[in-house]
């Protein structure tokens, strides 16, 4: 456990930091779930998560479930639209007990984050909130080019880790090897530096959605209509 000070200048203790993070890079594997309620965050430190990530307007019910884990707050889209918004929008954040942040805009968004010294995780591959379809990127040698010269931009704009969502495994392995910070993989293979999982999946509870790459540990949706059921 890390002695810290937040944004607020408050003393608090943290699991990991930003420079844990960086130091230990290719020397441990990482974890990470989604967490947006007391319950999910408490859960996720009692069974001894590294990391947690959670929307941002649910900064601070998750850090009362959990007052140590290193979180990332997310700045969805549809809620931070203009720069001023995102900017203002992290610094909350930050204030309100997140550690990093992250956004899935341009590199001139992110650029503008960690300008002002914000931690920013990065972000690349498959945006659900814009995709047409979800498939698999990197497929074509062209896009997988693409995607390793994103990277290599991505580190540059200052970002001390990044998710690969849904990247093949062979440019995942790629963008991992060269990468100087470490990579947080969401369906796109073995080879990141850590994992990560919505919690939802994890859980099952949502029947219709079930991405290929998510292993189920319990049919919560099933549970639920069973207990209704027997209600």
């Amino acid at each position: 456990m890390k002695n810290i000070y937040t944004w607020t200048a408050q003393p608090a203790k943290r699991t990991l930091t930003v420079a844990d993070l960086k130091l230990a890079k290719g020397k441990k594997k990482f974890t990470q779930v989604t967490a947006n309620t007391i319950d999910e965050a408490s859960a996720a430190e009692k069974a001894g998560f590294d990391m947690m990530i959670c929307q941002a307007k649910n900064v601070l019910k998750v850090r009362e479930g959990s007052k140590h884990l290193f979180l990332t707050a997310s700045l969805i889209l549809n809620e931070y639209v203009t720069k001023e918004d995102v900017l203002r929008g992290a610094f909350k954040s930050l204030e309100n007990g997140a550690d990093a942040v992250m956004t899935p805009r341009s590199m001139e968004v992110v650029e503008m984050l960690t300008r002002e010294d914000i931690p920013v995780m990065g972000h690349l591959g498959l945006l659900p909130q814009t995709a047409e379809k979800y498939t698999v990127q990197g497929k074509t040698k062209e896009s997988a080019i693409q995607l390793i010269e994103d990277a290599k931009i991505i580190v540059e704009s200052g970002v001390f880790t990044m998710v690969l969502e849904m990247v093949t495994s062979q440019v995942a392995k790629i963008i991992t090897e060269k990468s100087s910070v470490p990579t947080i993989g969401i369906g796109s293979g073995k080879d990141c530096d850590g994992q990560v999982l919505v919690v939802h999946d994890m859980l099952g509870l949502f029947e219709k959605i079930k991405p290929k790459f998510a292993k189920r540990y319990l049919s919560l949706s099933e549970e639920i209509r069973n207990a209704v059921k027997s209600y």
